[in-house]
């Protein structure tokens, strides 16, 4: 990555000609940590609580928090379809936790009326790594990267199968925690909660790609 980090685990934010227009998802959860994030980073942040905040925006975060809520906030304020049209358009997605779910093919212990975009070829399982007592953090390897991050699990989401064209970035203990495909990315812990911002980096850079 460009840049010398900081004691922080942080490198200068990019400066982009023009600030890229990020969405993220505003309704419940972690959102202002993420928000926060990608403002350092100089990006113009859209927090997204209607269809119409949607508008112009050039990709989307989905936060963590608790995913059934978040699903049925998606529902009652006319969200879901917006943002599925434009998942299926090609917008880039960063989803993290409950974002992980929001983002899956398929969720294997989903509630029956549990809504998943089908924007990245995986199937989870929530809360896999424990309930929230039994939340930890621990260094992982990621592809790309030239040192650990350090992450944050927090009812984590386990990854329980991936498709032919989804990319591991990172494991724990064999299983994939950390992986793209395209420009759809999927983390099962909490990159916004630690004070290193490579893993937005990452996703920005795919921006770029595209």
């Amino acid at each position: 990555m460009s840049g010398t980090p900081s004691a922080a685990g942080k490198t200068p934010p990019h400066r982009f000609m023009t600030p890229p227009r990020i969405g993220v998802l505003a309704l419940q959860g972690a959102f202002a940590a993420h928000s926060s994030v990608l403002r350092e980073l100089d990006c113009r942040v859209i927090e997204v609580r209607v269809p119409a905040d949607l508008d112009g925006i050039e990709a989307l975060i989905l936060p963590g928090g608790e995913s059934t809520t978040i699903s049925h906030l998606l529902a009652s304020s006319g969200l879901v379809d917006a943002i599925d049209e434009r998942l299926r358009n090609g917008m880039p997605a960063f989803g993290t936790c409950a974002g992980m779910i929001l983002l899956a093919h398929a969720i294997e212990d989903g509630t029956t009326d549990q809504r998943s975009f089908n924007a990245i070829d995986i199937d989870v399982r929530r809360n896999a790594y424990g309930r929230q007592v039994d939340s930890f953090e621990t260094d992982i390897d990621v592809v790309g990267l030239d040192r650990p991050f350090h992450a944050m699990f927090i009812r984590a989401p386990q990854m329980t199968r991936r498709g032919p064209g989804v990319e591991v970035l990172a494991s724990m203990d064999g299983d994939p925690v950390l992986a793209r495909e395209g420009t759809v990315f999927v983390a099962s812990f909490h990159p916004e909660l630690t004070h290193d911002d490579r893993l937005h980096r990452l996703f920005l850079g795919s921006l770029k790609e595209g």
